[in-house]
């Protein structure tokens, strides 16, 4: 973790910014444009922004090199101008944020290790964790209170489980995984029959298991189910929001980006580097591309080709999906003039 810089100029080198006005202006901290303090920071992305640049009490802002930004008072103010003002906000947020809170190295007095399982170096296992039989936690993994662990489960080095995340049996985590809190990695997958008497539902086992690649984020409290058979897979580097559900036997690719309460059917593939927006519904065995988008609430029934961009419920073609909505909203005007003409057909609308 970087060092916190204090001045303007040390955030303009951590952030491999051009230093504008006031180099020895403080920086305690960041800040919004309408919360910052005369000693924070802030960040400006576009003109819409740099327009209530003059009026903040923020002392210092990052702003993207395209953007029309004056420094004003050079006396006690100063910008940074960056390449990209996201990334390098992401930067010094880095430098500020505070170490987080994680257990001791070692083991809890109150945590569960069964016959059988390996825990390697530098591991810090918290209050109440379980680990099942002949399980394996990497080197440097952090479990804190309350992880369920289950048996012949293998996580690898560097992960980090926080509050009450569950790995059910036989899952494998990749390295630098990390599970927020409430997650459940490997609950069965949502299948039932009716029986042949009618009068109940078959429950079909799923014996699979579930992979997580290294660097995979799931959000808390989402679910990533076991397959009926093979596996589960969850590319390396993607990251998967708050209250999200992926059902049995999907795959996704690589760096992909699914929003909170989007939910996936059974055996959907994804490709690598997709964007999805939050609240989709993508149906079962149904194909995203690579590089596609989906924007929020969209409701997919048909596969989507690499590179799309798709919306709506159901979701199509997003110019397509536009017109669609430009042409909803006319609904009103058009029932008028045809309620005239059927009142006076000999009168133009």
């Amino acid at each position: 973790m970087s060092k916190a810089p204090a001045t303007a100029r040390a955030l303009a080198e951590l952030v491999s910014g051009t230093l504008e006005g006031h180099a020895d202006a403080p920086v305690r901290g960041l800040n919004s444009l309408e919360d910052a303090a005369p000693d924070e920071a802030t960040f400006i992305t576009d003109e819409r922004y740099a327009a209530r640049w003059q009026t903040c009490r923020a002392g210092v802002a990052i702003v993207e090199a395209k953007v029309a930004c004056a420094v004003g008072d050079a006396s006690r103010r100063a910008l940074v101008r960056v390449e990209n003002a996201e990334l390098a906000l992401a930067k010094a947020l880095e430098a500020f944020a505070p170490e987080p809170e994680r257990p001791a190295v070692g083991v809890h007095a109150s945590a569960v290790i069964e016959p059988g399982a390996r825990l390697g170096a530098d591991v810090r296992i918290g209050a109440r964790v379980t680990v099942g039989r002949d399980s394996v936690i990497g080197d440097g993994c952090t479990l804190h209170a309350g992880v369920a662990i289950g048996a012949q489960v293998t996580l690898g080095a560097g992960c980090t489980l926080h509050a009450n995340a569950v790995v059910r049996d036989r899952c494998t985590l990749g390295r630098g995984v990390i599970l927020n809190a409430g997650a459940v990695i490997g609950s069965d997958g949502f299948g039932y029959r009716p029986a042949a008497d009618g009068r109940s539902l078959v429950r079909i086992p799923h014996l699979g298991t579930v992979v997580l690649e290294d660097g995979v984020e799931i959000g808390a409290n989402s679910c990533v189910d076991r397959a009926k058979f093979g596996a589960t897979v969850i590319g390396a580097g993607t990251k998967i929001d708050n209250l999200c559900q992926i059902a049995h036997n999907c795959r996704i690719g690589r760096m992909t980006v699914i929003a909170g309460l989007t939910g996936l059917a059974g055996s959907v593939r994804v490709g690598d580097g997709v964007q999805i927006g939050g609240g989709c519904g993508i149906a079962d065995h149904r194909s995203i591309g690579h590089r596609a988008r989906l924007a929020a609430m969209s409701g997919v029934m048909d596969d989507i080709p690499d590179g799309a961009t798709w919306g709506g419920y159901p979701a199509q073609d997003i110019r397509t999906e536009l017109r669609v909505v430009a042409a909803v909203r006319k609904l009103p005007e058009w029932s008028r003039k045809l309620r005239r003409l059927i009142e006076d057909p000999g009168k133009a609308p």
